[in-house]
């Protein structure tokens, strides 16, 4: 990666630092994140989170670009995705508008191809805009469920993150002032190319321990009462033991926890667990398994 020409410098001094620094920011981060983070900075690497969906993943990108007080630039990644539409587009309607206008001036129309293929007209895309962008201090480049993207994507991906440049050929070269810091998520619904494994620090992000989601629980619901967060975590572990086709994750926990606590739930039956399924599960086969499962035992 580039090297950084400005006098920036991350707030993670020590490992400790980190975990401290996430905890303040309602971000709980285990020793791996936090040093895996630290490294990344330090390196000037990219971080490749893979994982089940919802442990977190995204989360991490955009509690970082709060940590620097940086922009958070995402791109959200999807079959087909192609490399003109993550860098730039013309603003055809302008230029249309601007042809128009030249119309009438000679000296306009002299200089109309040049005029309509400046910065005023161009689109920038996510990882234009990351390259691009001008502060003090490096943006976040979220590229989230890279998994979810062609192999030939990744390829182009790999090329832009060795030199964070790229030349537009009416206009010229742009390079980064300051490298952004990349997080790269993946659901691993399909196998990364090793060589852009290679690029990145790589973490496996899993479902956090039933210690660790009950101060998840107890910080972004802070009036659920302790026991009902305990019965929480139990009966999140126990779903994710079933074979569903979309297993519950943090985002749910947390939604479902708010849930209890606006029914004034002060237990978990399997009456209240069923009512309450839509929250935790979004397909109606998960439902129907849920349903059909020994649900004294999920809650016990």
């Amino acid at each position: 990666m580039m090297e950084n020409i400005s006098n920036w410098k991350h707030p993670f001094t020590q490992i400790s630092d980190a975990t401290r620094i996430f905890d303040e920011n309602n971000y709980i981060a285990d020793k791996a994140i936090s040093l895996t983070t630290k490294l990344a900075l330090d390196l000037q690497k990219p971080i490749l989170l893979e994982g089940e969906a919802g442990v977190g993943k995204t989360q991490l990108a955009k509690t970082l670009a709060n940590i620097i007080d940086s922009p958070l630039i995402r791109l959200q990644c999807y079959e087909g995705l192609d490399a003109s539409s993550t860098l730039y587009e013309w603003n055809y309607a302008r230029q249309i508008l601007e042809i128009r206008l030249a119309e009438s001036s000679e000296e306009k129309k002299k200089n109309l191809e040049k005029s309509i293929f400046g910065e005023d007209f161009l689109f920038a895309r996510p990882l234009l805009q990351a390259i691009r962008h001008s502060g003090e201090k490096p943006p976040v480049l979220l590229i989230d469920e890279i998994d979810r993207a062609d192999e030939e994507f990744e390829a182009f991906l790999l090329e832009l993150l060795s030199d964070f440049q790229i030349t537009i050929p009416e206009i010229g070269t742009f390079t980064a002032k300051i490298p952004p810091i990349v997080v790269l998520t993946s659901n691993r619904t399909r196998e990364l190319n090793d060589a852009l494994k290679r690029r990145c620090l790589y973490l496996w992000v899993d479902y956090p321990s039933p210690e660790k989601e009950k101060e998840i629980i107890l910080r972004h619901v802070p009036l659920i009462e302790s026991q009902l967060a305990t019965s929480v975590t139990i009966v999140m572990e126990n779903l994710r033991k079933i074979d569903f086709l979309k297993k519950p994750g943090v985002a749910e926990t947390i939604d479902w926890s708010k849930a209890l606590l606006g029914l004034e739930q002060e237990v978990i039956t399997p009456d209240i667990l069923v009512e309450t399924s839509g929250v935790l599960l979004k397909y109606k086969d998960d439902i129907d398994r849920l349903k059909s499962a020994d649900l004294k035992q999920v809650i016990k």
